[in-house]
């Protein structure tokens, strides 16, 4: 007679059998292309409540289970300010999917709403800084956050029609103010579609904006820049569904010849730079 699974290892499951193709493939196919975990690693998953991070924080945990080589995992998470409600529901989920999670508490939505600028990019520096503090303090050289594929094309068109320029998110990088650490997006290729299917199979909860200074406006789903590209995007798929994979593509085929201007190192340059010097390869005219 068979033993009855636990409810972790029925999420557990669920990865590897029922969203085996969605969810474990396509994270395992972003760690090895971009080579995002090497031996010997120690990496802090940021987790912040929310149906990313924690599926994240499943994988990691998985993978580190059968990986090739060895790697530790630590999982992180921040304490913003959470309401009692929303800092509960964190811990239930945790012991749900039996993760030992290590929570540590800031005000930073205290500080964040008190200011008279932008809120949310404050919020989301003061995050960043916070959690490479912490990861560091524990032995972490890397920090993996839950960005994934949605995210990445999301931000690529947003960037151009709202912030004229070309700009993606890299799958990994190395921190300016934390020299020696590293932000690593295993969920780099896994959509989010597939992320709340399996959310929605295992009838899970997540927080959804947890943050005070938004929370009332959530509710009434206040229209964003964001939203629009993504409601953009969906558009365009219900003609095309091979759209949002082209640009997902495209930001791994650049033509830089093709472009006048460009950034590199932070510093502007300009097609004309060598312009003449390059005359003998010029490209068919278009």
């Amino acid at each position: 007679m068979s033993r009855e699974l636990t409810p972790c290892q029925l999420i557990e499951r669920s990865i590897q059998k029922r969203f085996r193709k969605e969810l474990w493939t396509p994270f395992v196919l972003a760690v090895k292309r971009y080579e995002l975990i090497q031996p010997g690693d120690r990496i802090a998953v940021c987790i912040s409540g929310g149906k990313d991070s924690m599926l994240l924080a499943k994988l990691m945990q998985q993978l580190q289970r059968v990986s090739d080589f060895p790697f530790e995992v630590r999982y992180l998470v921040m304490d913003p300010g959470y309401s009692p409600a929303n800092r509960a529901q964190i811990e239930r989920n945790a012991a749900l999917m039996e993760l030992p999670v290590y929570i540590f508490e800031t005000d930073i939505f205290d500080t964040a709403n008190h200011t008279e600028k932008n809120p949310c990019y404050l919020c989301a520096r003061m995050r960043r800084g916070h959690l490479y503090k912490q990861a560091q303090a524990l032995g972490c050289g890397k920090i993996a956050l839950g960005h994934h594929f949605d995210d990445v094309i999301e931000t690529t068109v947003l960037a151009m029609l709202y912030g004229g320029q070309l700009q993606g998110m890299m799958p990994k990088l190395h921190s300016t103010n934390f020299p020696g650490m590293e932000l690593i997006r295993p969920l780099y290729c896994v959509r989010e579609k597939d992320i709340l299917a399996w959310k929605r199979y295992n009838g899970l909860e997540f927080l959804q904006c947890a943050c005070r200074f938004t929370e009332n406006a959530a509710q009434e789903r206040v229209s964003s820049k964001r939203h629009a590209v993504k409601e953009l995007i969906a558009q365009l798929s219900r003609d095309d569904p091979d759209i949002p994979q082209r640009i997902f593509s495209s930001l791994h085929a650049v033509n830089i010849d093709t472009f006048p201007g460009w950034k590199e190192g932070g510093e502007p340059h300009s097609f004309l730079e060598d312009y003449d010097a390059r005359a003998s390869s010029v490209l068919p005219e278009s």
